[in-house]
């Protein structure tokens, strides 16, 4: 996938409005297409075919700025597995699930980011950890300490939520979009400071070399 279109808007009147690439990620069974179903439409799903991968467009504003969301809701079964590099490198941002009565499903969501991080080759890749089905706290098997330490370490916003009562879903959306916006801008403001430490040598030359000539007067033909 081409940087235009990883970096693409969709236009809305007279207005641009910048697009993001989201990819959802998590062990089957853990609440994925539930999420983005109910970000998206404000629905719940009770059930949904595991074998599916659906791609959602969703406009929101967020944090006063419009977005234009691409989500695509992966297939957690090992069938997929081989499709999973190709997500990683089509996606801007990861919304990283597991479910907090399934502790295999904690398990595999740090494979996942090992696989994100081996894929991109990068640690500043934006990313949100998500803990789903907090509303089945009698259940509980991951405690809401073990994944504030997980998001810590991946230095990533954490959100437990619950898509059967709509329990911080939409924060968990804005949030990567907010981490991806905040990480882009980090990068620009380090290679502005890269541009200029560059030629900042070049300037101090022509600065002394104006200061020189300054001091000696203008060169005298003979």
């Amino acid at each position: 996938m081409s940087e235009a279109g990883t970096q693409a808007s969709a236009v809305t009147g007279k207005r641009a409005v910048r697009g993001y690439k989201i990819v959802v990620l998590g062990d089957g069974g853990v609440g994925k297409s539930a999420l983005t179903m109910q970000f998206v439409c404000h629905q719940f799903l009770d059930y949904h075919d595991p074998t599916i991968e659906d791609v959602y467009q969703h406009q929101a504003r967020i944090d006063g700025e419009p977005a234009q969301l691409e989500i695509l809701d992966t297939a957690g079964q090992p069938e997929f597995t081989a499709m999973r590099e190709q997500y990683m490198r089509a996606g801007e941002g990861f919304v990283v699930c597991y479910s907090v009565i399934a502790r295999r499903s904690f398990d595999e969501a740090l494979e996942y980011k090992k696989l994100i991080d081996r894929v991109r080759s990068a640690d500043t890749t934006p990313i949100v950890l998500v803990a789903n089905k907090c509303d089945l706290e009698h259940l509980r098997k991951v405690s809401t300490e073990e994944g504030r330490a997980l998001a810590s370490q991946w230095d990533c916003p954490f959100f437990e939520t619950s898509a059967a009562q709509r329990v911080y879903v939409d924060d968990a959306f804005h949030g990567l979009v907010c981490e991806i916006r905040r990480r882009e801008g980090k990068r620009k403001q380090a290679a502005s400071k890269l541009k200029k430490a560059k030629t900042s040598p070049l300037r101090q030359f022509l600065r002394n070399f104006n200061v020189r000539k300054k001091h000696n007067g203008p060169l005298n033909s003979t």
